[in-house]
């Protein structure tokens, strides 16, 4: 765990948007979300910033067909892993540079060296989203090969050490939340995972960064697991699942305690939902979300302190005008909240 920090309900935002001019995208982000702006990934660009892909330029023997990706076996293939391992263990990132093909949006973000912001946000898919994803020719994640597993999840870190240091040229605080759409998945037929595999690999990532780190599922999966993991801010999807998290308040309150952050993704990211609700329905659904919590020794004022607010996942399903919608409504959701309670 980093140093403590309250972020005292600021918004930010999940990462992906329904857009393709990345200056735009990065100037609409950074208007509505001006103290913690994500770089924008941008998946209408370009199928290589499909958060499968996006991430995976580098690894060895990878082979991109449409919005898949496949691991094939070249005759230098075990070179290469071994490659890896090495710079793994030098604590070397500099191979594994996001280039603007494949994240223009992070490279827009360049421009706010001229007035930096107080933080800023990245991304990163996680090690069992991208294992699952990545495949071999037979269609089988490559998380089941134990090599390629460990492999991926030292890339990974690699990755995300580059992508922090490229940051840190913008601002010295960042944040940087693993992506991990997959966790869902966990304890169903479809993902045969062991708890402590999740854990292993999830934690060979999170080390590699340095400031406050995140881990972030969009759905309902072991949260036990993840609060009890090294990440400082849990992000979930609080529109739909809130109820399956406050199953678990011991360990909430722990994590709390330990000084980490609740991510609030209280903005739906579903269209006609969205056109549904309005600031007054998502204060009062905040509130139903956060109830809970409160009635197993943890103050409303130490949740809203130690939380922060975002939408429930990405906004690339949205139109560009609903996206707009979505971060209006959490920017003024988080201004409500702050000037009612001080925060």
């Amino acid at each position: 765990m980093s140093a403590k920090i309250e972020f005292g309900c600021l918004p930010t935002a999940i990462g992906t948007m329904p857009y393709t001019n990345p200056e735009e995208a990065s100037a609409i982000v950074t208007k509505y979300l001006p103290t913690i702006p994500t770089w924008p990934q941008l998946p209408r660009r370009s199928n290589l910033e499909n958060m499968c892909i996006q991430f995976s330029e580098g690894f060895p023997e990878t082979v991109i067909n449409g919005d898949k990706i496949y691991i094939e076996r070249s005759a230098d293939f075990d070179a290469r892993l071994e490659q890896v391992y090495t710079d793994y263990l030098d604590n070397n990132p500099d191979n594994y540079a996001i280039s603007p093909e494949y994240a223009a949006g992070l490279h827009s973000f360049l421009a706010l060296k001229k007035d930096p912001p107080r933080m800023i946000k990245g991304q990163i898919i996680g090690p069992i989203s991208w294992g699952l994803c990545a495949t071999d020719r037979e269609n089988r994640g490559i998380i089941y090969d134990e090599l390629l597993a460990d492999t991926l999840a030292r890339f990974l870190r690699l990755k995300v050490m580059w992508q922090e240091r490229f940051l840190n040229t913008i601002t010295r605080d960042t944040i940087i939340f693993i992506d991990e759409p997959y966790l869902a998945s966990l304890g169903t037929a479809f993902v045969a995972i062991q708890d402590n595999q999740v854990t292993s690999l999830l934690e060979y990532v999170l080390r590699g960064i340095n400031g406050l780190k995140g881990v972030h599922c969009c759905g309902s999966t072991s949260w036990p697991l993840l609060l009890g993991s090294s990440c400082d801010i849990l992000s979930f999807d609080a529109y739909n699942y809130a109820d399956s998290l406050s199953c678990y308040p011991s360990e909430v309150k722990a994590f709390l305690e330990r000084g980490g952050n609740l991510a609030w993704g209280i903005i739906p990211n579903d269209e006609e939902i969205l056109a549904r609700e309005s600031l007054s329905s998502l204060y009062d659904r905040l509130g139903e979300a956060m109830a809970p919590f409160t009635r197993d020794g943890i103050s409303f004022k130490q949740l809203l302190n130690q939380s922060l607010l975002t939408p429930s996942c990405g906004l690339a399903s949205l139109s560009p005008e609903a996206a707009i919608q979505a971060l209006e409504l959490l920017a003024e959701l988080s201004a409500r909240l702050k000037k009612k309670y001080t925060l």
